[in-house]
């Protein structure tokens, strides 16, 4: 394990892309994407993806050059198009776009269809939070989890994510797929051959098992909360189709690569309701409750959600980011 600064991981980044047709001020926003994903801890949708990334390129199921088009709009709500263009881009561009109407209404909503993988969806919550508002937005994906009862595979891990602003930018966001563990959080676990934590998904007898190798080859992933997260699932990705008219989970698994997905961005401004103290102060009496929790035996103090993406943060922006030295040395040889 190396540790890598993270300008220079950047800017290897945006090397390859813009030798894949990038422009060079794409390719720096889109190289920033996977390296802050990775200055935070979540190497799964950061350098881990990248390789993966850059294969999508080089098949020609990714188009550099295309970016997401607004093609309705109705007062705070607009459906988009991202025509199939580099996916963490036109996320970036609908969440913006969302903010900017919530600034103007209170609330904005942007339907982003026909988009390809997003990478880290809390990308977007934080992104909203730094603008001040509220953000909750979701994305559909494959079939990749058998629907409660079911074998085969007919739902999506759909991630969904809450974020709540604060002043001094230590935001609580939630980002979670519905599935008990996102397919990258066990990519990673394989890597560093570790078993997870808790049941992951069904091995090839049907049984739950917390080794995710064969969770990977089968693509069975257990929903989280069971039927809780089954059917949550099935309305999260009924919604965004509904509301961009574009592609289901049942129709992405039809195209033979995770392309074309449904993404809803809502951004909420706060800031019509109450200032930005009285919000803070409603954030921070929250946290400080959660945080005085007695924890469980032997346990660790409790967090907030968002805190250990802060510290790991820090730690990363000063020590440098850890890599996989295979991993690593794959992307420098791209």
């Amino acid at each position: 394990m190396t540790r890598i600064p993270y300008e220079e991981m950047r800017r290897e980044f945006q090397r390859i892309l813009v030798k894949r047709g990038f422009s060079e001020e794409n390719a720096s926003a889109a190289a920033a994407v996977f390296a802050d994903n990775s200055l935070d801890g979540v190497y799964s949708h950061g350098y881990i993806r990248f390789p993966r990334m850059v294969d999508y390129l080089d098949k020609g199921v990714i188009d550099p050059k295309i970016e997401a088009t607004c093609e309705m709009a109705f007062g705070a709500m607009e459906r988009w198009n991202g025509h199939r263009g580099f996916g963490p881009l036109n996320a970036h561009k609908a969440m913006d776009r969302a903010c900017a109407l919530a600034r103007e209404f209170g609330v904005g909503l942007v339907a982003l269809g026909n988009n390809n993988h997003w990478l880290r969806g809390g990308s977007y919550g934080w992104q909203a939070a730094n603008q001040g508002c509220i953000g909750i937005c979701w994305s559909n994906t494959t079939p990749n989890m058998p629907a409660w009862g079911g074998r085969d595979r007919k739902i999506g891990n759909n991630p969904i994510i809450f974020a709540a602003p604060q002043s001094n930018g230590a935001h609580m966001v939630v980002d979670c797929a519905l599935s008990q563990f996102s397919f990258g959080k066990l990519e990673e676990a394989k890597l560093a051959g570790r078993q997870m934590p808790l049941p992951c998904g069904y091995d090839d007898d049907d049984e739950l098992t917390n080794d995710p190798a064969p969770v990977m080859a089968n693509l069975r992933l257990a929903p989280m909360g069971y039927w809780k997260g089954s059917g949550i699932s099935m309305l999260l990705d009924l919604i965004a189709t509904i509301l961009t008219n574009a592609n289901s989970v049942q129709k992405i698994g039809t195209f033979g690569e995770e392309v074309g997905l449904s993404q809803v961005m809502i951004a909420i401004d706060p800031g019509k309701f109450n200032d930005p103290a009285t919000t803070d102060e409603i954030v921070r009496r929250l946290i400080e409750d959660v945080k005085s929790s007695e924890p469980l035996k032997g346990g660790p103090p409790v967090r907030y959600p968002g805190e250990r993406d802060i510290r790991t943060r820090r730690e990363n922006t000063e020590q440098g980011i850890p890599v996989n030295d295979e991993v690593w040395a794959r992307i420098q040889r791209l």
